[in-house]
C-alpha cells in the first residue's frame, strides 16, 4: 500500500466519523435523563446542525447483590430534534449569561405536519445551581404528548457552551477539506430526520 492509498483510507474514514457528546444523569428515583448531540456539518446546499436527542431514564442501578444492575435510558422513545444555526446561537446566549433563558422561558418551537415541538434551556440557582434543559412535544391529532429533561451542571454547561460555540464554523461552512469529501452518510442521515419529522 503506498502513500496516497494511505492517506486516501483516512479522508474516507474521517468522512464517516460523526462526532458526538452525550450527558447521562441517572439517579436513584428513576428520574434521571441523558441527552446527545451529534454534529452534522454543512455541506452543498444543506445548512449544517446538531441533532438533539434527549431521553428519560427507564430503569434504577442496583449495585448490591451478585447480579449488579445499571441505570438505562429510554433511547427507543427519546425525543430527537434538529438544533439550527439561529437555535444554536441563543442556547449559547443562556450558556454564556446574556440571559436567564430561551426567550424570557418561552422557549423555542419546532412545527412539523405531525407535531410541535419546545426546547427549554434555563440558568437555575434553586433548589440546586445548573442548567436545565427540557424538551416537550405534543403530537396533533391524538396521542400522548413527550417530554425530557436533564439538569447539567455549571461545569458541563461550560465545556457544551465552548463545544458548541467550537462547533458553529462546521454547523455554518462545514469541513474544510484538501480532498474530495464523501457527505452521503450525512445526506442519508439528513433525508431520515426530515422523513420522520414530515411523517
Amino acid at each position: 500500500m503506498n502513500n496516497d492509498t494511505t492517506r486516501t483510507g483516512q479522508a474516507a474514514a474521517i468522512g464517516r466519523y460523526r462526532p458526538a457528546l452525550t450527558f447521562y444523569h441517572p439517579n436513584g428515583k428513576g428520574t434521571g435523563g441523558a441527552v446527545e448531540m451529534k454534529l452534522h456539518p454543512a455541506h452543498d446546499n444543506v445548512d449544517g446542525s446538531i441533532m438533539l436527542r434527549i431521553a428519560n431514564q427507564c430503569a434504577v442501578a442496583d449495585r448490591r447483590g451478585p447480579n449488579v444492575t445499571y441505570a438505562r435510558f429510554d433511547w427507543e422513545n427519546a425525543i430527537c430534534v434538529k438544533l439550527d444555526f439561529n437555535d444554536l446561537c441563543r442556547m449559547l446566549q443562556v450558556f454564556r449569561g446574556e440571559c436567564e433563558s430561551i426567550e424570557g422561558d418561552l422557549g423555542l418551537f419546532h412545527q412539523t405536519a405531525r407535531a410541535t415541538t419546545k426546547i427549554q434551556l434555563r440558568h437555575m440557582v434553586d433548589p440546586v445551581s445548573g442548567y436545565s434543559l427540557e424538551v416537550y412535544r405534543n403530537f396533533r391529532e391524538g396521542g400522548a404528548g413527550t417530554h425530557g429533561h436533564i439538569l447539567l451542571t455549571a461545569a458541563e454547561a461550560t465545556g457544551l457552551c465552548e463545544a458548541i460555540a467550537g462547533s458553529m464554523s462546521v454547523v455554518c461552512f462545514g469541513i474544510p477539506m484538501l480532498v474530495a469529501h464523501d457527505t452521503s452518510a450525512y445526506e442519508a442521515q439528513e433525508r431520515e430526520f426530515r422523513n420522520a419529522s414530515a411523517a
